[in-house]
């Protein structure tokens, strides 16, 4: 058995392709006694409206279920991967503040399970890799005896994936700093409202939305207001 492990991992380790690479690693830890295996990649911190990478071999239904539940906001798990890379098991406490996703993970047989983040260094990506079975707690010397393989198997599909992310140009290629008060007259302005409203609505002088809207339009790098509130829309910022 170890020399089988050697083998997948250094196939893994020279594998190009994202989707073969996924399946090397779900055959691995199919044989470590875990029934499901998912992999996801955000083009920064998961949520309805980022560019992603999904895959996994869940029950039929549970992404769409997921998604139209929009669980993403509410997760505990995605919540403590969004600021730690330590990997956290699934349990009915970690879910006390989400009891409907923890009942219907249970109904679909997700009943025991662990997670583990990986933040890039650039900032320009974050990935999600999980392991998860029907039966059979997982316990920490399980868990901790299978922690090095799973760290090495989330870093080469998080490697992967970055590239796949840059090549289909669903990675920003920049990072826009904008203030909450420069979103709020974005946002305003999209609605379709003048420097004039916008300025009686968030109580600023015309003249101080007009700097704002400039400000916005240098950090966006473009020419006009209407460019601006294009581009905000597109990077997700309103």
């Amino acid at each position: 058995m170890d020399e089988w492990k050697d083998l997948q991992l250094r196939k893994l380790s020279c594998e190009k392709d994202l989707q073969r690479a996924y399946r090397l690693v779900l055959d691995f830890f199919n044989f470590q006694g875990f029934e499901y295996c998912a992999f996801a990649a955000y083009s920064g911190v998961p949520d309805r409206y980022a560019s992603k990478i999904n895959i996994n071999n869940y029950p039929y239904g549970w992404d769409r279920l997921y998604e139209q539940n929009g669980y993403v906001n509410n997760d505990p798990i995605v919540a403590h991967c969004n600021q730690s890379a330590l990997p956290i098991l699934w349990s009915e406490s970690a879910f006390s503040e989400a009891p409907k996703l923890w009942r219907e993970l249970n109904r679909q047989g997700l009943r025991h399970g662990w997670t583990q983040a990986i933040h890039d260094e650039h900032g320009s990506h974050y990935s999600l890799f999980s392991l998860a079975r029907t039966h059979c707690p997982i316990n920490a010397d399980e868990h901790y005896g299978n922690l090095g393989y799973a760290i090495f198997a989330s870093q080469k599909l998080h490697a992967l994936a970055g590239k796949k992310l840059v090549d289909n140009n669903m990675v920003p290629p920049q990072t826009y700093h904008l203030s909450p008060r420069e979103i709020e007259v974005l946002r305003w302005s999209a609605e379709g409202k003048t420097a004039s409203e916008v300025g009686r609505i968030l109580c600023l002088s015309e003249r101080t939305v007009n700097f704002h809207v400039c400000s916005c339009m240098r950090k966006l790098n473009v020419t006009n207001k209407i460019s601006a509130v294009a581009k905000a829309a597109h990077i997700h910022v309103i």
